[in-house]
């Protein structure tokens, strides 16, 4: 697995030893999405009541916000066991009836990034997940027939970024749905805190709040650049993390105040001074800064947007009043009307 850029709440390399370190195992030590929560408890209490099997379920959201995290500890709360995969993983049918009948009764199976899964194995899911039974077609041709197969009573789990992306036979047959939204700075900053004890560093309150500043209202961010601070502070200093020295790595990092780091500093600069403000194409945008389409429509963009520094609109990318101001140029007089 490649490494994400610092700011990418994408998985990378990196991130997989450290998810795993500091990934909750309860929802009582899973921090933030406190509806989502409380619904989730609700939920499992009644079908822990009725002894039947959970529904299905579909979680989705931003990367890094905590899907995978909930998905275990929704099997663990339910003492089920889980299986983990993906929908790109899943390439034939095979592949899904080998998962499938290997399930036992109550097991949960969690498919990341279903809305990647293939038209065939979708369908092959519609069966399994509405009458628990898989059709497997025997033979070719005049001579083909249909066998069904029971299958155990399992909850499947599905995680995307792109809900809408999901076909409507698929999503209709998921009984429960939870939308991840991005954290809050408190939550931010108590999740660099657990983070920070279970990695026994010391760190004060301040240098806390410093990086949660930065960290894009993305746990997976906060956590990768809690870990870049830690290596700074035992080469620089004496391993206790303080405000002076946070500020001094993520400066060295790249990493401004609202958390941007130089390729998003890059495409405002490229949008305000070559393009005079937008609007540009997101095909020119990427070329300009080295940088795919997918990567700057799916992991630069959403947070400049967020931020208010940038706006899609029919004709392309436009820099916002707000973007002009923190990369400390003069925004031009005819600029909203290009917003519209």
């Amino acid at each position: 697995m490649p490494r994400a850029p610092l700011v990418s709440p994408e998985e990378g390399g990196e991130d997989v030893a450290l998810d795993r370190t500091l990934r909750p195992s309860t929802l009582s030590e899973y921090v933030g999405q406190e509806k989502i929560k409380r619904n989730v408890e609700i939920f499992l209490a009644a079908a822990k009541k009725r002894k039947e099997p959970l529904e299905h379920i579909l979680l989705y959201g931003g990367p890094g916000l905590g899907k995978t995290t909930l998905a275990h500890i929704i099997a663990r709360e339910v003492n089920a066991n889980i299986r983990v995969t993906s929908g790109p993983a899943i390439e034939h049918g095979g592949d899904l009836a080998a998962i499938l009948t290997n399930l036992e009764d109550g097991d949960v199976l969690f498919i990341d990034e279903i809305h990647r899964v293939r038209r065939i194995v979708e369908e092959m899911l519609y069966p399994a997940m509405e009458d628990y039974a898989l059709d497997i077609i025997l033979g070719k041709g005049p001579s083909a027939r249909t066998m069904r197969l029971d299958l155990p009573k399992f909850t499947l789990i599905g995680a995307t970024t792109k809900p809408n992306l999901l076909s409507a036979p698929l999503r209709d047959r998921f009984g429960v749905s939870y939308h991840l939204n991005y954290y809050t700075q408190e939550d931010i900053e108590n999740i660099i805190q657990r983070s920070a004890r279970i990695l026994s560093l010391p760190l004060d309150t301040g240098s806390k709040k410093f990086i949660a500043h930065r960290a894009r209202w993305t746990p997976r961010i906060a956590n990768r650049l809690l870990k870049r601070v830690r290596d700074y502070a035992q080469v620089k200093g004496d391993g206790k993390i303080t405000a002076p020295l946070a500020e001094d790595a993520l400066t060295m990092l790249d990493i401004d105040s609202l958390g941007l780091d130089d390729t998003d500093r890059h495409i405002l600069t490229l949008i305000i001074d070559k393009f005079n403000g937008g609007p540009v194409g997101l095909n020119t945008i990427a070329a300009a800064v080295g940088e795919d389409m997918d990567t700057v429509e799916d992991i630069y963009e959403p947070f400049l947007i967020q931020l208010g520094f940038l706006m899609r609109t029919p004709r392309g990318r436009t820099a916002t009043p707000a973007g002009y101001q923190h990369m400390h140029r003069q925004a031009p007089h005819d600029l909203t009307s290009r917003l519209l």
